[in-house]
């Protein structure tokens, strides 16, 4: 599936013409009566902090605060951005900007990780999902916004920044200094397990062109015995990938995933097209766990509900939200949730996540060792280090009972 679709999932999101996109003929007289009533309310208040506050302030200040004062009071994923915030943004779907390398999100005022992106600074530092950042260079975040955190973890290549993280098990917050550098992500590696009889292909991010080098790897897997998707860590991306990816394994017809608003134009549902790449009776398992969000869960929940795959690991993220990404005039943008996502069952996953048909859990201390030993294979070679990984053990096993039953069937 080719086509580009219009929506983009969690906190990934989809440009659209014009700026007119929540307006609907549906609103009550009433309503239009009491919302004029509150906007002459906040003129009113704009004008007297004009008048009478104790320095001059800036109009465009005062307008976009309240802006973002406003977005911010919906959900932790709508936010209002300022040109520069909205141009900033906009650049994370393309594969490479500058930064740390991990996912966040804003939730009751604490910053949390949603997962560090491989081989990343972050990732190298050992920041985990669900890691809470505290304070940035000592300046605490829970007066920030998400951009805002953004914006200051952001800088020129080479410089470091210092985050106070609260994790989970820890018994107090501790420091992390990270070197900045440009974010260059290869969302799809591979490689081949169990003396090349397995393929394995891991999936880093859902980006524009996740789609073109997943069709390469499934291309050069399909005479494999099975097939291992590694979606760990992933925070998500473009519903459009996920969506191309899913039409690559399953039938054609088949649901992949729906949408539903409170605007008709926000209720989509997204169907397979076009015949799979791999054989039906090829088993396929998914490996996820708690930084498995958005998009990931979008996959995992297409291919189980169609029982073309099996699960394994731990509960996923649970973010089935939808952003649209507005651009307004002056520059500036908004992203605001306009529709939840459901799996093919009808299952709304939002913060509850996906159950895997198999529950392999990992401790901390088990999942920092597996990071850890990932790292120093890259540096000094996988067959000169030992990674202790049961998700992945656990996979090839059942990678291994599923292709046994499909040849005794046969």
């Amino acid at each position: 599936m080719k086509s580009r679709l219009s929506l983009f999932v969690g906190v990934i999101l989809v440009f659209i013409a014009g700026v007119n996109f929540g307006l609907s003929a549906k609103t009550d007289t009433k309503d239009i009566e009491k919302d004029l009533k509150l906007i002459g309310l906040y003129t009113e208040v704009f004008k007297i902090v004009k008048d009478y506050y104790v320095e001059p302030v800036d109009s465009k200040k005062l307008i976009y605060g309240s802006l973002r004062g406003m977005l911010h009071s919906l959900d932790p994923y709508s936010t209002f951005f300022t040109p520069d915030e909205f141009k900033d943004f906009t650049t994370e779907t393309h594969g490479e900007f500058g930064g740390l390398g991990i996912e966040i999100t804003m939730e009751n005022h604490k910053l949390i990780i949603v997962a560090p992106i491989e081989d990343t600074p972050a990732w190298k530092a050992g920041l985990k999902a669900g890691d809470i950042i505290i304070e940035i260079d000592g300046e605490p975040t829970d007066k920030m916004t998400l951009m805002q955190a953004v914006k200051k973890m952001r800088g020129k290549p080479g410089t470091k920044i210092t985050l106070t993280i609260w994790r989970k098990g820890v018994e107090k917050p501790f420091k992390v200094t990270i070197t900045r550098a440009i974010i260059k992500i290869k969302s799809v590696k591979t490689k081949e397990l169990e003396d090349g009889k397995i393929g394995y292909i891991r999936l880093t991010q859902f980006q524009e062109n996740s789609a073109e080098e997943f069709e390469k790897a499934l291309k050069k897997f399909k005479d494999k015995d099975g097939i291992i998707i590694d979606l760990r860590n992933n925070p998500g991306g473009l519903l459009s990938t996920a969506v191309e990816i899913a039409d690559m394994l399953l039938d054609k017809g088949k649901l992949i995933v729906y949408t539903k608003g409170r605007d008709p134009r926000a209720n989509e549902e997204y169907y397979s097209t076009s015949s799979p790449i791999i054989p039906d009776d090829i088993p396929i398992v998914v490996i996820v766990n708690k930084g498995s969000a958005s998009a990931s869960e979008i996959l995992t929940g297409a291919l189980r509900d169609n029982n073309r795959a099996l699960a394994v690991g731990d509960q996923t993220f649970g973010k089935a939200s939808v952003q649209t990404l507005i651009p307004l005039p002056d520059g500036a943008g908004l992203k605001i949730t306009t529709a939840h996502y459901y799996t093919p069952s009808g299952k709304l996953i939002m913060n509850k996540g996906i159950t895997p048909d198999i529950v392999v859990h990992m401790t901390e201390e088990e999942e920092m060792e597996r990071i850890k030993a990932e790292r120093e294979a890259k540096i000094k070679g996988e067959e000169k280090v030992k990674i202790v990984d049961p998700q992945l053990d656990t996979a090839i096993n059942a990678i291994k009972i599923l292709n046994f039953a499909r040849k005794e069937a046969k």
